[in-house]
Parts: C-alpha cells; structure tokens; sequence
C-alpha cells in the first residue's frame, strides 16, 4: 500500500448524489481493495494515473478550524463517498474522528456509511449528533466470498455486531445491503439478521463500468462458474433489476419494514 500526504482544499464538499448535499471522504483511495468499486474514477482526478484503485491512499491535511457546523444545519451530510472513513489507517491518523468532534454542534443530519467494525469507536461521539444515524454496508453474509469480494474490510458478521452495539447505544441505524451480487446476494438472510437492530434497509445494484466489469467477470466465471452467462446478459439489460425491485418491494412492504430501493443505471446523477 502507497502511503502519501495531500493538502485538501476542502474537507466537506458539494455533492452529486441525490438526497445528499454534501459529502466528507477524510482520505482519497481505500484499503478495502473491493472488485466492484466504482470510486476508481478518482484516478485521474488525484494525481494518481498509473497507480493501481486499492493500492494507495492519501491521508488528507487540512485546517480543522475551517470547518463550521453551523453551515450546514438543515443539509444532508454524507460520510462517505469514495473512501471508507473508517479504513484500517484510520486508527493511527483519525481523520475521521476529528471531523466529527468538529462537526459535533451542526444541526444536519449527518449519514455515516462503513464495512468497519472500527466504526464503534466513535460512539461516544455519535450520541452527542442531534441527526445522525449510521450504518453498514453488507454484500453477503458468506465470509469467503466477502474476502474475495472485499479483501480488506470487516467480516459481515463483524459489521453486524457493530451496528447491534451502536443500535444499543440509542443510536438510528441502518443496513446498506449493497452491492447487490444477482442470485448471489441473499438480501432475506440479510434483513433476518439485521432487522432486530436497523431502523432501515436500503439497497443498491451492483453497478457494472468499464473498468469493474473485467474484475468481475473474472470472479463469477473462477467461483460462480455457472452464473458467468447471467451476469453477461444482466449488463447488457437491465430488465433483471427492474424485476428484482418488484420482489424486494413486496417483501419489504409485506414485513413492513423502513426501506428504499437505490437501484440506478450508469451512475448517480440529481437529474
């Protein structure tokens, strides 16, 4: 792993992505090394061409002082977008746990999004957040196929259990069950044991670009063999997602639980 220092312009940015008005992402790159990542994008805009998405990270500096939490009352915070703020490395630089102390005051409502069990660490700062919730984002519940899937972040049992601790906490949490693997992901399995200690259930698609698709691919076809087709015909039409939306609405409705389906196609975009 390449390790570097960046000054950071900005800490808290402007955001794209629906709903949310603006995002934090303490570090540029990410540990967790996922196949599926879509952040690799990031490449060309972070003086990073040549180098390989899950094998650098910038630890950001910035002025801490520059952040002011009255601004941002009444918006919608994300924490994070293209990172994951609590990476194995943000145990020693905290970038993450120092944003917060910072943003402790604000009266936005701040949205945490993880794969790390590091994310109970911060819980004595998340009961001090008028609006915060938190969550996790889980794939699967199969430990082997989430290390081939997602290296280096927490077991999803792990993830889990972090979530049931902040629940406990008197914290609103949530379970991102994203990205989602067609006729692998087992989203029931998922809610059956999330549903105990998340006030909400999201989901998303796995989101195929071109420079994903091969990693992909090339994973289906070495452990999934017999699924490779399916995942060909799924890229090419996305009529299986439209369906699949259908089946966890109903689900979801007939358990009446607090969802939303966050399925898109090419990207997110507020248009």
């Amino acid at each position: 792993m390449k390790i570097d220092f960046r000054k950071a312009k900005s800490i808290i940015t402007k955001s794209n992505i629906p709903s949310i008005d603006y995002v934090i992402n303490p570090y540029t790159g990410c540990q967790h090394g996922c196949i599926y990542c879509y952040a690799e994008f990031m490449i060309r805009f972070t003086n990073h061409k040549g180098d390989k998405w899950g094998q650098f990270l910038d630890i950001k500096t910035f002025d801490i002082n520059k952040i002011k939490p009255e601004k941002y009352n009444g918006k919608n915070i994300l924490l994070s977008s293209v990172t994951d703020p609590y990476l194995p490395l943000e145990k020693k630089y905290q970038n993450t746990r120092r944003i917060l102390e910072k943003l402790v005051d604000t009266k936005a409502t701040v949205s945490v999004l993880t794969k790390s069990k590091l994310v109970v660490r911060d819980i004595d700062l998340f009961k001090k957040f008028e609006n915060i919730r938190v969550g996790i984002s889980i794939s699967t519940l199969d430990e082997d196929f989430a290390r081939i899937i997602e290296r280096a972040a927490s077991k999803p049992l792990e993830r889990l259990e972090a979530i049931k601790l902040i629940s406990k906490a008197g914290i609103e949490t949530y379970t991102f069950i994203s990205p989602y693997f067609p006729e692998i992901t087992n989203y029931k399995d998922i809610i059956e044991k999330a549903e105990g200690y998340s006030n909400r259930f999201s989901f998303e698609n796995l989101n195929f670009r071109p420079h994903n698709v091969p990693r992909i691919m090339n994973t289906i076809k070495e452990h999934f063999p017999h699924l490779l087709n399916t995942y060909k015909e799924i890229q090419k039409d996305r009529g299986y997602w439209d369906i699949l939306e259908d089946e966890i609405t109903n689900y979801c409705e007939d358990k009446k639980l607090n969802y939303k389906i966050q399925f898109h196609h090419g990207g997110f975009s507020k248009s």
